[in-house]
């Protein structure tokens, strides 16, 4: 009795250490946000029904989309590099192959109908003052422009992965790939950083990044920071709901409002979670097993103490 009284004892004060060190600290170091859980409740619904085929031949003629966006799945590259493109733009445009399993459909309709407002960033580019999004909005293509907005939703879902395959490299690279880069895992705006035969490359390679940071840096004002750890020093929910809103912490921020759905920043979470331990899927099981062990040799070790002091009570 008296050994599980110290084992009580101990577990308690563990625990409220931990607490204190841990989750009590985290609570005041960082403003506590609650999510809005991927609503974007700012943005009108979609009220139309869309039309795939529709949507495609507006996406590849009068929405010009392939103007400045690659679209892989469709056989369709980019029509630059991705540091020409951000010296044009800022930033690299995003592959549209994969933009319907990852952003928001009602995030995704209003992007395309007004790209300001729908990244949350109208602070940064006032039209009044002449300060326009590179993103050139859609005004229509002579018909119902909700309906044909709903027709280009509608196809770029039908061209992206079923959520069920949706990868976390998919969902990171879409998402957040193109501002910042995660050296843990090889990664660059421009990509993967590939292994090179000759230095010169590795060299030509490393100066496409530097340019491409340049560009990004004076388009958001600072360069975005690595995310390798970042994960491990905010913590999940910060994480998840910084990307959901960054205005929510940061305001007037030039960060946009990525707009991923649910899905997709359960997925950004479960990448940036894999960047910042590589090791934490074993290192789970490990602890679960010594867990195990410890568990078997403390009900040994006390029937083991019955019998030695059995005869002396």
């Amino acid at each position: 009795m008296k050994e599980l009284l110290i084992l009580v004892v101990v577990t308690v004060f563990t625990l409220v250490t931990y607490y204190l060190v841990e989750p009590f600290a985290h609570s005041q170091m960082h403003k506590h946000i609650e999510s809005e859980a991927f609503a974007y409740a700012d943005l009108p619904a979609i009220t139309k029904t869309g039309n795939v085929a529709n949507g495609k031949d507006l996406v590849m003629g009068a929405g010009a989309c392939a103007g400045c966006h690659s679209i892989e799945v469709e056989g369709m590259p980019a029509s630059m590099d991705a540091t020409t493109a951000a010296a044009s733009y800022g930033v690299n445009p995003p592959d549209l192959s994969n933009a319907g399993a990852v952003y928001d459909a009602k995030f995704l309709a209003n992007l395309i109908k007004n790209p300001a407002h729908a990244l949350n960033v109208e602070h940064k580019f006032d039209v009044n003052q002449g300060q326009m999004h590179p993103m050139v909005a859609f005004y229509g293509a002579g018909g119902d422009i909700d309906q044909e907005v709903a027709d280009m939703v509608a196809y770029l879902q039908s061209i992206a992965v079923k959520a069920e395959d949706l990868t976390p490299e998919i969902a990171f690279e879409n998402a957040c790939g193109r501002c910042h880069e995660v050296r843990y895992e090889n990664w660059t705006q421009i990509g993967t950083k590939p292994t090179f035969k000759h230095k010169r490359d590795e060299l030509a390679f490393d100066i496409q990044v530097l340019d491409y940071k340049d560009s990004l840096k004076a388009y958001m004002g600072s360069l975005p920071p690595d995310l390798s750890m970042y994960i491990r020093s905010r913590g999940e929910h910060y994480v998840s709901t910084f990307v959901e809103n960054p205005q929510n912490y940061l305001p007037g921020t030039a960060m946009p409002r990525v707009g991923v759905n649910a899905h997709a920043a359960e997925k950004v979470v479960e990448y940036l979670l894999d960047a910042g331990d590589t090791k934490r899927h074993e290192r789970a099981e490990v602890g679960r097993n010594v867990m195990i062990y410890i568990v078997i040799f403390a009900i040994l070790a006390l029937l083991w103490k019955k019998q030695v002091w059995r005869d002396l009570h």
